[in-house]
């Protein structure tokens, strides 16, 4: 085999190998759960009606996703099996698999939206 067909098989080989070594959950991090809220235009009293999407991009299940979000509160009720308040954190999803590509929606109501950001979650491959 000539010197560069043996580098480029090498490389190949190192390639394939290396891809091997990582993890699926690996590849899935916090990064893979996307946060975004729209204002609906609806308002209950003056409070504006938010509604949050948490998405999940990884190609693998996600279950167990939380939240954080300091100082979180509603005008009105937020569906608990959706979104709530557990420790320190916002177990989304009543803790169940979000599938891939999937999403779980809630709506709150306050003056301000809230920041939301992913805290934890675990990945099923």
């Amino acid at each position: 085999m000539a010197p560069p067909l043996k580098l480029l098989v090498s490389f190949l080989l190192f390639c394939i190998f290396a891809k091997g070594t990582v993890s699926k959950s690996q590849r899935c991090g916090l990064s893979s759960v996307k946060v975004q809220q729209t204002n609906t235009g609806l308002k209950v009293g003056y409070d504006p009606v938010f509604e949050v999407e948490v998405k999940n991009s990884c190609r693998c299940a996600l279950s167990k996703v939380f939240l954080q979000s300091e100082g979180f509160s509603s005008s009105m009720p937020v569906d608990r099996r959706a979104f709530r308040l557990e420790g320190i954190s916002y177990l989304v999803n009543n803790g169940q698999r979000i599938p891939s590509m999937a999403s779980v929606k809630f709506r709150y109501a306050w003056d301000r939206a809230f920041k939301m950001s992913p805290a934890s979650m675990q990945v099923h491959c």
